[in-house]
C-alpha cells in the first residue's frame, strides 16, 4: 500500500532563527531600494512585496514605520560618527564620509532633509520623521565636533545648511555622475572636503 507523506512531513523545514535573520535582512535591503526610488514615506506594503515576505513578517521584526527607517540609515549615521571619533579626524575628512553616503543612499539624503516642524499628520503619527530628525541630529553633531574657530561653516545652522545644499545637488543615473555633483557642490560653497569614500576603521 502506497504511504503519503503527512502535513507535518510535507512542511519545509523551519529554519528558526536563520530564516528570521534572512528575513530581517531581506526586509533591510529591501527598504534601501524602495526608500531610494519613492523616498522614507514609500509604503510598507511594497517593501514587504519587494522583501518577498508578508506584512506580518516584517511587522514581527519592525513594529512600525519608524524601526524599519531606523534600521535602514543607521548604518550611515554610525559611519559619520565613526569617521568623526577617529583619530586624528578632522571636518575635511567627516565630510567626505559624509558625502560618499549622499551618494550612495537617496535615503540617506532624505534624513538630512527631515521635517524638523513636524510634517503631515500621518507623518507625525508613525514617528518616521522623528526618528530621522533624531537620526540627523546625531550627524549634526558629528560634524560640529570638528569645527574649527573661524571656519567658514561656523554660524549656528551654516554647516547643515551647506549639508543640505550639497546633498540637493546629488542627482544622476549614477554614483560617478552624483559624486560629481556633489563635489562641485562643495568646490562652490568654498569648503574643502577630504576623500569621498566608507569610513575604513
Amino acid at each position: 500500500m502506497t504511504q503519503h507523506p503527512t502535513a507535518e512531513e510535507r512542511r519545509p523545514a523551519n529554519d528558526g532563527p536563520k530564516a528570521a535573520a534572512r528575513n530581517r535582512a531581506a526586509l533591510i535591503a529591501a527598504a534601501r531600494e524602495v526608500y531610494a526610488e519613492h523616498g522614507l514615506d514609500a509604503p510598507l506594503s511594497g517593501i514587504a512585496r519587494r522583501a518577498g515576505v508578508g506584512q506580518g513578517v516584517l511587522y514581527r521584526h519592525f513594529p512600525d514605520r519608524a524601526a524599519l527607517a531606523d534600521a535602514v540609515l543607521e548604518e550611515n549615521v554610525r559611519e559619520v560618527e565613526q569617521a568623526a571619533a577617529a583619530a586624528g579626524a578632522t571636518l575635511a575628512g567627516v565630510l567626505g564620509v559624509l558625502t560618499w553616503h549622499l551618494t550612495e543612499s537617496a535615503a540617506f539624503i532624505g534624513l538630512l532633509h527631515a521635517d524638523r516642524t513636524g510634517g503631515r499628520t500621518e507623518d507625525r503619527t508613525d514617528g518616521v520623521h522623528a526618528h530621522a530628525s533624531a537620526l540627523s541630529e546625531r550627524v549634526a553633531r558629528s560634524l560640529r565636533g570638528h569645527l574649527t574657530d573661524g571656519h567658514r561653516l561656523g554660524g549656528a545652522d551654516d554647516l547643515m545648511l551647506a549639508v543640505a545644499m550639497v546633498s540637493g545637488a546629488v542627482t544622476g543615473p549614477t554614483r560617478a555622475e552624483r559624486e560629481r555633483r556633489a563635489l562641485a557642490a562643495w568646490r562652490l560653497l568654498g569648503v574643502e572636503l577630504g576623500a569621498v569614500r566608507p569610513f575604513a576603521g
